[in-house]
């Protein structure tokens, strides 16, 4: 029955070395539902023994109770037949058969007990088997969702915004660019537009003093006062 407590330590074992190799959880859990069939079999294969050696024994408990029935009945023969002396040798048979019938039956008694509860763990640890079988494809599901809950955790918690910050910081060069872009603009206009007043100006003098030219010229000025 040790071979049982060894599958339980390697259940176990196989658990905890899951969580500590969580990296590769699919994997891990293939590997561990793998490891225990392998276990599942070599338990099939001692309780397949166990059985075995119980037949075996039952089978000699019948043989050695059949032939101390046969002895008796050939002691019976012997002694209607007037021949004691056969009498006598077929009751010694019997009594060699007798002790073995009483040393086998013991024997017996207690690999069949061995062999029923071998049977009895067998079914406990395939159905624990079943059940990791079906939780597999659960735990891997919880595993993968747990893993991107983490990531998104880890990328809201400030891990991986080295993008996002460079993005904000590029972002906010272009906007200074942009204002910097619209105040010489804003400039250059104030500028263009002096110079344009400044040159009508001098425009407007130079009319009147060719208005004032052709006046003259034609008589039409008002007298001088001086």
């Amino acid at each position: 029955m040790g071979i049982f407590n060894r599958i339980s330590d390697i259940f176990k074992a196989n658990v905890n070395d899951t969580l500590d190799k969580a990296e590769d959880p699919e994997k891990m859990l293939k590997q561990m539902v793998l490891e225990m069939e392998e276990s599942v079999n070599k338990a099939t294969l001692a309780v397949a023994n166990g059985i075995a050696n119980e037949k075996s024994l039952e089978r000699k408990l019948a043989k050695s109770r059949e032939q101390s029935n046969d002895w008796q009945q050939k002691a019976m023969q012997a002694l209607q037949a007037g021949r004691e002396d056969l009498a006598k040798a077929a009751l010694e048979k019997k009594a060699v058969s007798d002790r073995n019938v009483a040393d086998l039956e013991p024997i017996h008694t207690q690999a069949k007990a061995t062999s029923d509860k071998l049977r009895q763990q067998l079914d406990q640890l395939k159905n624990k088997l079943e059940e990791a079988r079906s939780r597999q494809s659960t735990l891997i599901a919880r595993s993968q969702a747990a893993k991107a809950q983490k990531e998104i955790a880890q990328s809201f918690s400030g891990v991986g915004s080295d993008a996002f910050s460079k993005f904000d910081k590029f972002e906010g060069k272009i906007e200074k660019l942009e204002a910097e872009a619209t105040a010489f603009e804003q400039l250059s206009g104030e500028s263009t537009s002096l110079d344009q007043e400044f040159k009508q100006l001098s425009s407007s003098a130079s009319v009147e003093t060719e208005l004032a030219k052709l006046k003259e010229s034609m008589g039409q000025l008002p007298p001088s006062n001086s």
